[in-house]
């Protein structure tokens, strides 16, 4: 296999903080790789480091001369500034340059840039590839090209980043969180455009089915170095567990030899100096085995919620819009104890409203909400947690509780809860602004859980946590007591928790559907199936074949109306193509106007839908 890059003998240290030493990995040419570790082991920053971003302090990073490389950061770094259009298309690559101007000139109804531009689109042949960016742009729903960057908000700005390294289709593609902030339908989409392109794929990922889809080589980095698994999810996990089931069982034999050293080490103390000097080798060499279990430090979750009563939360006629548009049409819901719901829709279509509605965070315009007197809510926002420089860990979890009660008798002090959630005292003495996303995160669920909340309000909660860290949350919310409603994209997340989905479908309808988010999802495209088979039933079906001449029914003869209609639209199309002929070779001539050049590409779309329109309704009268 051809490799694209190289790394060796790499390490990273922050302050005391050692992130890897000594790691070295290959990546070849069609790979398509994920990096999995814990939050805080470094991956953003070894994505940085390979992107030529952040400067390790040993070893190298070597790419393959020849080839181009794309990087999207968790958190993109854009000029506030520039337009949409500016940014995406801020490149030195002179097609793409190319393309950006002829998209401002039509935006801009601009008939002189045109008339200069489109003879230079045709040179270049790039009508395919403007059209492939515009399906990028339009999948991530990215039209508002005049519109400045600093009025976008965090996920607009994220998909902007992304199609900025998509468009210039690198061969090596460096993605850190690709999917957080796009709705499902975005999500499928790249998990399609990934699995089909040809470049060379490196990212971190937290969706599991689609790092299960996508990608066909695992690196996993942890405490006791690197390995490389030559498949996808599934078979890493799968391949994981049998590695760490070896590794203990190495451990156990070799505590049970060093058990055997030890005690012939012990009997003969005056013949030190005379014993076999192999054998006090082995023994230290089995000492050092035995304390290497390669055991994982969990996050384990085990909080007791307050009771909760009988009545919990009843929403009745609830309805809510924003500047005209309605997001939620006259919901009514009465919950009950222990259920979990899961809330999918796409972007902008008012789930998180739904959630500060819940939580009287803001009212609804019309409609009543019914709160039980028992309701503890924990409230997890998407924003994440808000902190001030210098504030670290210890600080924050003091300022809410310098003790907390788990439940069941147990109590904790601010910092042994911290240590409970995998903050070690360096680390809670940290400042907030120097830990990874994932662990910002993990110490913001952690403020949420504080409280004992009986009734669980989860806002997009697993962006930027590790997939040990997932795997931990949704055991724990399984077994979790009270109520639970979840917004997430994360269809595998979704899929594991969820008892039924309440489906934003648009235009303020949400369709409580029983289920997870997968059943739904196979209902609807059974649904839409059979929309499709009932409209085909609904139109004119072709006269059956005579069964023998004496059973022949009579054919249905076309109506006198009918028989001019359809010479008339012989001679409408015959017309209509002779005149597509024109305009096409006129649109070829390069002798037009800029102003003549417009109008016959309008008419030529016109003509266009016509023959479509006049053709499908020639074939059904043909059949009759």
């Amino acid at each position: 296999m051809i490799s694209f890059m190289q790394v060796d003998n790499l390490s990273k240290r922050f302050g005391e903080r050692l992130l890897f030493e000594n790691i070295s990995f290959g990546i070849a040419k069609n790979q398509k790789t994920a990096l999995i570790a814990p939050n805080g082991k470094g991956k953003s920053t070894l994505l940085r480091i390979i992107a030529g971003e952040e400067s390790p302090d040993t070893g190298s990073v070597i790419f393959r001369n020849d080839i181009t490389v794309g990087y999207l950061e968790q958190d993109p770094r854009l000029d506030l500034d520039t337009p949409v259009i500016e940014e995406v298309f801020n490149t030195d690559t002179p097609v793409l340059r190319l393309i950006k101007e002829y998209e401002q000139a039509v935006a801009a109804n601009d008939t002189d840039a045109l008339a200069t531009l489109i003879p230079k689109v045709d040179a270049l042949n790039a009508w395919n590839l403007e059209n492939d960016i515009k399906q990028i742009l339009s999948k991530l729903k990215i039209n508002h090209y005049g519109q400045p960057i600093r009025e976008l908000s965090g996920g607009q700005r994220k998909r902007v980043g992304l199609a900025k390294v998509l468009i210039k289709n690198p061969d090596f593609l460096i993605l850190d969180e690709p999917t957080n902030h796009l709705d499902t339908d975005m999500i499928e989409w790249l998990e399609d455009y990934l699995h089909d392109t040809q470049t060379t794929l490196l990212m971190v990922t937290h969706d599991r089915y689609f790092l299960d889809r996508v990608c066909d080589n695992i690196i996993e980095l942890d405490d006791y170095g690197l390995y490389t698994y030559a498949g996808n999810y599934s078979y890493y996990l799968e391949k994981r567990a049998e590695r760490v089931e070896a590794a203990n069982a190495a451990v156990d034999k070799a505590r049970n030899l060093l058990r055997v050293e030890q005690e012939w080490m012990r009997r003969m103390p005056q013949a030190r100096g005379h014993k076999a000097r192999y054998r006090i080798d082995n023994f230290y060499r089995l000492k050092d085995a035995a304390a290497h279990r390669p055991e994982e430090k969990r996050l384990e979750l085990d909080i007791k919620g307050q009771r909760l009563g009988s009545k919990i939360l009843e929403l009745h006629h609830v309805s809510k819009s924003y500047e005209g548009r309605c997001l939620i049409r006259d919901f009514s819901y009465k919950f009950i104890r222990g259920e979990k719901i899961g809330i999918i829709g796409r972007n902008g279509i008012g789930k998180s409203t739904f959630l500060d509605i819940v939580t009287r965070a803001i009212e609804p315009d019309s409609g009543a909400i019914d709160i039980g007197e028992t309701v503890v809510y924990g409230y997890y926002r998407q924003a994440g947690i808000s902190f001030r420089p210098d504030d670290r860990p210890i600080d924050i979890v003091r300022e809410i509780a310098e003790r907390v009660d788990l439940g069941n008798g147990r109590v904790m002090s601010a910092s042994q809860f911290l240590e409970y959630f995998l903050f070690p005292d360096k680390l809670q003495y940290t400042p907030v602004a120097k830990l990874s996303g994932g662990e910002r995160r993990r110490l913001y669920l952690l403020t949420v859980l504080m409280a004992n909340p009986n009734f669980l309000v989860l806002d997009e909660p697993t962006n930027d946590l590790d997939i040990m860290t997932l795997n931990v949350l949704e055991d724990y919310l399984r077994s979790f007591a009270g109520c639970l409603l979840v917004v997430s994209h994360d269809r595998f997340f979704i899929d594991k928790i969820v008892d039924h989905v309440f489906a934003f479908e648009g235009d303020g309808a949400i369709r409580d559907f029983p289920g997870n988010y997968t059943q739904y999802a196979d209902k609807r495209e059974e649904e839409e199936r059979l929309a499709r088979s009932a409209e085909r039933a609904a139109a004119p079906a072709p006269a059956p074949k005579p069964r023998a001449a004496q059973e022949a029914p009579k054919p249905r003869r076309l109506s006198f109306k009918e028989q001019q209609e359809l010479r008339q639209l012989e001679a409408d199309i015959d017309t209509l193509t002779a005149e597509r002929a024109t305009l096409e070779a006129d649109l070829s001539s390069g002798s037009l106007t800029p102003d003549r050049l417009m109008a016959t590409s309008r008419r030529h779309g016109e003509i266009t839908a016509l023959l479509d329109e006049k053709e499908t309704r020639w074939l059904e009268l043909s059949d009759l």
